[in-house]
């Protein structure tokens, strides 16, 4: 029953977050099982007449809008993009995220920047007060894993964040890789008392691809509330873009 109630959380921000949606519009599709629920109800109003096109986040994302009859482009074909609605695995009071659960947070955040505006998708169980309580993913270089693996260790302790670091496995025990061809690692910082430095050791680490710490990229979320779904805007503008 749960897992059912979960579900229609979910379905419920995916549909107000719709809201957002014109027609017309360049549109970031994200992954996930929130946003999901955001793809099928979108093409449920594309059948309805609405004019939009995607840039999918993830071939997971792509295989389901291109199975439902949303029309598809690329960032070479739209390298800018009107907004992207997408859901978080955490997100805190400055709406900084953590995002990468799915695996797909390179292509994510690629989508995110390219965007004018990021609305994110997320029951209230993702709301923190200080992000970490869900394991940080990194998307590395398969080569000198060791060794990058061990430097993101570093950049956690140096930036106050403790905690192990373990390389993402798949259902069958093989490393989990992503649709670029890297590899995850999920980094248990609990908690991440400063994202932003956290941030910027990371992304220095040359094996480093790309972190799933989303700051400055998300202008609202979209969320549970006490009497319903509610729109929490970012407090304050917010320059950085990492």
């Amino acid at each position: 029953m749960a897992e059912q109630s979960d579900e229609a959380s979910k379905r419920r921000v995916a549909a107000r977050a719709l809201a957002f949606v014109e027609d017309g519009m360049r549109l970031g599709l994200g992954t996930g099982s929130t946003a999901k629920h955001f793809v099928d109800l979108l093409a449920e109003r594309v059948r309805g007449g609405l004019d939009v096109v995607g840039v999918p986040t993830s071939e997971r994302t792509r295989l389901q809008a291109e199975g439902l009859g949303i029309r598809l482009a690329t960032l070479d074909d739209l390298p800018e993009l009107d907004l992207t609605v997408d859901g978080a695995d955490e997100f805190d009071p400055e709406l900084r995220l953590i995002k990468g659960g799915g695996g797909a947070l390179l292509r994510e955040k690629i989508v995110a920047s390219a965007s004018a505006r990021m609305v994110v998708i997320a029951d209230a169980s993702k709301r923190v007060e200080r992000l970490g309580a869900f394991p940080l993913p990194v998307e590395v270089n398969a080569f000198g894993l060791a060794s990058t693996r061990a430097k993101v260790e570093r950049a956690g302790e140096l930036a106050g964040a403790r905690g192990p670091v373990a390389l993402r496995r798949g259902p069958d025990g093989s490393p989990f890789v992503t649709d670029g061809g890297h590899l995850i690692l999920d980094c248990r910082f609990d908690p991440i008392p400063d994202p932003e430095a956290l941030a910027d050791r990371l992304v220095a680490i040359p094996g480093v691809v790309e972190h799933g710490l989303f700051i400055g990229l998300a202008s609202a979320v979209v969320t549970d509330g006490d009497a319903g779904t509610l729109v929490v805007e970012r407090p304050s503008p917010n320059p950085s873009r990492t």
